[in-house]
């Protein structure tokens, strides 16, 4: 009977041990979940402060501080609405927005977020002190000289520029009343400090950028681009860094549009190159051709999606004077734009290694080989690689430069001309 006994215990004992076992795993597995739902909602409660974007730029409109062409019906009207969160930075607000008949998107800049411990208060935000330019009393032509002068110390000395100072004085007038008031002079101020909204502004006249469609102080929405990137998938974090480059480019490529279309929205980035190279307002340099900073739209038109990858050429000579270096490798300005170190000075050169041409032709190559007609791939493989091989400052090689990029457009040209996607 004791043996029994002992077997029965034993028994309840690996029960009650099973139960025990699954109590700890519920347990850790509520826990786990519960953590990463709380992480998962700070993050977004972090990174998506639209509420408090509208509410302090709502503010200032209503104290008479800004106004904008976006203001009323951001603010009075309530017609134009944030939609999905899409912000990657706490202090950058990026929102999909609808405003009557157009879809765009909303970004508006933030101060930085003040950390807190669990528990405590939070701080009170620290705002950049933003709209305190013009002060009152300032005339619209003292307001001029100050856009003049500030376009000037972006895009050194243009013969343009009074062109481009009167094109941005009719944004300004917000309400189309003719007349820039106080407010809009803040607002429009407080946009032209960002170079991203200053480079759109250059490059939307050519089709190159989404265009503006309204503003509020720095808060400002552009058109949508319905296709992006240029090509390729977006891979979530966790498995971009498990694929292999190799066959992330491979994969890249399948999905793409037709031949004939891709090599339409090939045509634009090419024009976008040969805009930007001497252009209107002087010359500038593509410093970052991901496809990720390319869209198009329903009628396969290039735009550059993100302007900050493109820089006046004034003011990347000047950054790369300041540079120090050891190596050729120190001599870099943001993603892919290079000089050459100068040893016996131990600092950077001013003339950039590759023309935007050469790294425009190295982006587009697998997108424009995959699938091209077999009578003209051998012609433009041959024209891609010379056009990749391009090297210093196209300002020295004007002739190659404008050589090659004829030749490349007037080859696409040529296939895509007879075509209905065309």
């Amino acid at each position: 009977g004791r043996a029994t006994g002992f077997s029965l215990d034993w028994s309840s004992a690996r029960i009650s041990f099973v139960r025990v076992k699954y109590l700890f795993l519920t347990w850790l597995t509520v826990l786990v979940g519960s953590w990463v739902l709380y992480v998962q909602y700070s993050t977004y409660t972090e990174l998506c402060r639209g509420h408090e974007c509208r509410n302090a730029i709502c503010d200032k409109y209503r104290k008479g501080i800004i106004d904008g062409s976006a203001c009323s019906s951001l603010c009075d009207k309530e017609t134009l609405y944030m939609g999905r969160c899409l912000s990657t930075l706490p202090n950058n607000q990026v929102y999909t927005g609808s405003w009557g008949d157009h879809d765009g998107i909303i970004r508006c800049k933030l101060g930085e977020v003040a950390h807190y411990e669990l528990g405590e208060e939070p701080e009170p935000r620290r705002e950049a002190p933003v709209f305190d330019k013009p002060t009152r009393g300032t005339s619209v032509e003292k307001f001029r000289e100050m856009v003049f002068n500030h376009l000037k110390s972006k895009l050194g000395e243009q013969a343009n520029l009074a062109s481009l100072v009167s094109q941005i004085l009719s944004v300004a007038d917000g309400n189309r009343d003719g007349r820039v008031s106080l407010p809009e002079a803040r607002s429009t101020w407080a946009l032209l400090q960002m170079d991203e909204v200053l480079l759109g502004l250059l490059l939307q006249d050519r089709g190159h950028t989404p265009r503006l469609l309204g503003y509020c102080g720095d808060l400002y929405m552009t058109e949508r681009i319905p296709y992006g990137p240029l090509y390729g998938l977006s891979l979530p974090w966790p498995l971009a860094s498990w694929v292999p480059s190799g066959v992330q480019r491979t994969v890249d490529q399948w999905f793409t549009p037709s031949w004939p279309r891709k090599a339409k929205i090939s045509m634009g980035l090419l024009e976008l190159v040969e805009d930007v190279f001497h252009g209107t307002y002087g010359s500038f340099l593509i410093c970052d051709v991901a496809a990720a900073r390319f869209g198009y739209t329903d009628r396969h038109e290039l735009r550059l999606t993100d302007t900050r990858a493109v820089v006046p050429e004034d003011e990347f000579r000047r950054a790369m004077r300041a540079l120090r270096c050891e190596t050729d490798a120190d001599c870099v300005y943001g993603t892919d734009c290079r000089t050459s170190c100068d040893p016996s000075e131990r600092r950077c050169r001013e003339e950039p290694v590759q023309p935007n041409l050469a790294k425009a032709c190295g982006a587009l190559k697998d997108y424009l080989l995959r699938g091209a007609p077999a009578a003209m791939r051998e012609e433009l493989e041959r024209q891609l690689y010379a056009c990749m091989a391009l090297k210093g400052n196209a300002g020295q090689m004007n002739m190659e430069h404008s050589l090659i990029l004829n030749n490349l457009k007037a080859l696409l040209w040529r296939q895509i001309s007879h075509t209905k996607d065309s």
